[in-house]
């Protein structure tokens, strides 16, 4: 049997790391939001729900593609300044409690962390370089 935290392209039973680091980010959000919100349905409120779908489009977006390494070990932070702050204090309250409700989320995302961040591919480090890719925008 596979394991759900390993992942790799030729096994379609696997899940990618940017499919697993997006259910994570999803998974921490709607327990923010039930947790400070008070949304008891299933969808987060309107705040929460643009919080996740600006973080979908930026994993989707990501440099590094399936290699991508947590946003705490990325040499590329693609948030802006607000929505970085949002996620900070998002992940800050619900990474504790991800080991209680989300126990496999957690415990690959904590393997995943141990990975080396792969470098910045070649064309976007150059384009980096010359000012293309400002400084704060790049993956969270």
């Amino acid at each position: 049997m596979s394991s759900p935290c390993i992942s790799d392209g030729g096994d379609t039973r696997r899940v990618s790391r940017r499919k697993r680091e997006l259910s994570t980010v999803a998974a921490m959000i709607r327990m923010y939001c039930r947790g400070h919100h008070r949304a008891q349905s299933a969808s987060p409120c309107l705040q929460c729900t643009r919080l996740l779908e600006y973080a979908t489009r930026r994993l989707e977006r990501c440099v590094f593609g399936d290699a991508k390494p947590t946003c705490a070990k990325c040499t590329v932070h693609c948030y802006g300044a607000d929505q970085r702050e949002q996620i900070r204090v998002v992940m800050k309250w619900a990474g504790p409690r991800m080991l209680l409700h989300h126990p496999v989320l957690a415990i690959c995302h904590l393997l995943d962390g141990r990975r080396p961040a792969p470098t910045l591919p070649a064309r976007d480090a150059q384009r980096h370089e010359r000012g293309a890719l400002p400084e704060h925008t790049t993956q969270a």
